[in-house]
């Protein structure tokens, strides 16, 4: 499938949720996750007169380079980031999703508020306003790993966005802005010296970092924004910032088409989110958005585009702004939006809900829990959640919002902060009872985005190990994954924390492994008879093995045997071949530590739950 956009076209895939938009000066880069998406590189790194791009992303008109996606029906559609991205070529990559952020008013206690009376100015006079002088033009020189081959990185290239002044020498914008950053620096408006900038904090799941400049004569003469109020449906909106198209500050007006629970491209989450239709393009990601009271009410980051719909933009609220920099001020770094961990089914069939002995018609069916999440030893599956913190819970899986609105149950949960607790009532075996659970940010089988920004890899004598990762899943292709090892990666549940899916990525050729010279993209299950955890769990064992050979089984009955001795020999030379620094990774030189007891059972085969509501193609069901 492929959905035609004004200047790149993405081809959305069901595959990971995220899209990305930037536009590059020099090269063309940038990766699309739908169904939204953000501004975010390319993970290949090759020039837009590349033609042999490896993945399955959208192409843009005239480029080389392929875009990704994940669409929930065979509807042709797919979000932009709004940045640019800068490298070799003359023109680079819009991304999906378009984000302005706009500034923050502090407590005394630190907690971030909104403030709707400050900075006012009337309709229409907006482009006379001397907090427009707050927006700052980005450029980010962007290294990304090379996932096929962890041991290096790709090529750099640049990319442009937006930010905005909050005060105490920060500034805001997205995080797909300055993902896999080497380099950023901000330039003000009217000015010509750019400076260089700091990432402090990045939240992936909801595409905001926090930059820090500490040059005195960039603050000079500033005046920060602040955040306002949450606005209404036809409230006019102004976008701000330096998209594609010229050089100077561009601003563009609409109204607010919608506010509900959006997918956020970037981090493939589920937040409050603000429609708009005005034109959010490339290089608007990571610039405010205002009111007609000059009030900043979000931070622009994404853009749907479909033959069927238009002018559809989005908006990150302050409300998820807020969170984020409280987040960050709590605990010094960013840790996260919470989740409850369950699968949830709407309770709307008065059959079914008689069955489950609930009288009213409220309530929402609990179909499975996570096993890592901590409402794994609080709720059972048959449950109805009828309550969340003493709100009411409908059928439909809504809770009231504001004045004659309702909006999705999870917005109360991504209200609460990691670690917080949260009083579920619950109706189970038609019983009442209230129970506590702990929320904390979800743990994913296959992460969308890798810590540390660069992936684990092991070598045993040519045969090269690595986790599987969406960023993987995009570089390689998903047809060169296989079917089997794909669905695993959509609809899979972590048993534990720490688990991992180990692939086989290729095999470096040598006389010690003939015969398996073509394997790639397998994944590995046991070890000499010993079921694999992780990568470092199989680090360990290759290490902690004093048998004579090493038997390795893969997924479809499949092994490969190597002679241990001959293989510990053989991986000098393997190395010095292929021109690789190291046998594996510097986080597997760490001690292992089996922080699993030993009644843990590993031979259950994986689950097959979704892992968000775009992949279940009927939105009766809801992770949550």
């Amino acid at each position: 499938m492929a959905a035609a956009v004004s200047n790149c076209c993405f081809s959305v895939l069901t595959s990971t949720v995220k899209l990305r938009c930037c536009v590059s000066t020099q090269r063309r880069f940038a990766t699309v996750q739908p169904p939204f998406c953000s501004l975010t590189p390319n993970r290949k790194g090759s020039s837009s007169s590349s033609s042999s791009a490896k993945s399955s992303r959208e192409k843009e008109p005239g480029s080389g380079k392929e875009f990704r996606g994940r669409s929930s029906s065979k509807n042709e559609w797919a979000t932009l980031y709004a940045d640019g991205y800068k490298g070799r070529g003359d023109v680079g990559q819009p991304q999906t999703t378009a984000y302005k952020p706009f500034g923050m008013q502090r407590k005394d206690k630190k907690e971030f508020v909104f403030d709707g009376k400050e900075q006012q100015v009337e309709p229409g006079n907006l482009q006379d306003t001397a907090f427009l002088n707050a927006v700052v033009k980005v450029y980010c020189t962007h290294t990304a790993p090379d996932y096929s081959l962890p041991w290096q990185k790709q090529r750099q290239f640049t990319s442009t966005g937006s930010a905005f002044m909050i005060g105490d020498g920060k500034l805001l914008t997205n995080a797909h802005c300055v993902e896999h950053e080497t380099q950023v620096k901000v330039k003000r408006r009217g000015d010509d010296t750019k400076y260089v900038a700091r990432v402090l904090a990045r939240g992936v799941d909801c595409d905001i970092a926090l930059l820090s400049v500490e040059s005195k004569e960039f603050w000079e003469g500033a005046e920060p924004l602040q955040l306002g109020r949450l606005p209404h449906l036809q409230d006019a909106v102004t976008v701000v910032g330096y998209p594609l198209g010229g050089d100077t500050i561009s601003v563009t007006k609409g109204v607010v088409s919608r506010i509900e629970v959006t997918s956020y491209a970037h981090g493939s989450s589920d937040l409050l989110g603000i429609q708009i239709d005005a034109a959010i393009n490339p290089g608007n990601s990571g610039g405010p958005a205002f009111n007609d009271q000059g009030e900043c009410i979000g931070v622009a980051f994404q853009v749907y585009r479909s033959e069927e719909a238009e002018n559809i933009g989005y908006v990150i609220p302050t409300t998820v702004v807020s969170h984020f920099l409280n987040d960050y001020e709590r605990n010094g770094k960013y840790t996260g939006f919470p989740c409850l961990g369950v699968l949830l089914q709407k309770l709307e069939n008065p059959a079914l809900r008689a069955c489950l002995k609930v009288k009213s018609s409220e309530g929402v069916l609990v179909r499975r829990v996570e096993p890592t999440a901590d409402a794994h030893n609080v709720l059972k599956q048959g449950d109805v959640i009828v309550s969340f913190d003493d709100v009411h819970v409908g059928s439909e899986g809504t809770v009231p919002f504001r004045s004659n609105e309702r909006i999705a149950f999870r917005y109360l949960i991504s209200q609460k902060f990691a670690g917080d607790v949260a009083e579920l009532g619950i109706i189970r075996a038609g019983d009442f009872m209230k129970v506590k659970v702990v929320l904390n940010p979800r743990v994913h089988l296959v992460p969308y985005h890798i810590d540390g920004g660069q992936p684990s890899y092991l070598i045993i004598a040519g045969l090269v190990f690595t986790p599987l990762s969406e960023p993987l899943i995009e570089e390689e292709c998903e047809d060169s994954i296989g079917l089997k090892l794909l669905a695993k990666a959509r609809y899979s549940l972590a048993r534990f924390k720490g688990e991992q899916i180990v692939l086989l990525s290729q095999v470096l050729a040598n006389e010690v492994n003939i015969g398996y010279e073509d394997m790639s993209n397998q994944q590995v299950l046991k070890l000499n008879g010993m079921r694999i955890r992780n990568i470092h769990h199989l680090a360990h064992l290759v290490d902690s093995c004093k048998d004579k050979y090493l038997v390795f089984e893969f997924e479809d009955n499949y092994i490969a045997v190597l002679e241990r001795e001959a293989a510990v020999a053989a991986s000098p030379c393997i190395l010095k071949d292929y021109g690789i620094p190291s046998e594996r990774s510097s986080d597997l030189l760490e001690p292992y530590v089996d922080s699993l007891g030993d009644n843990q059972s590993l031979d259950q085969d994986y689950g097959d739950s979704p892992v968000s509501n775009f992949e279940i193609g009927f939105d009766g069901l809801l992770w949550t």
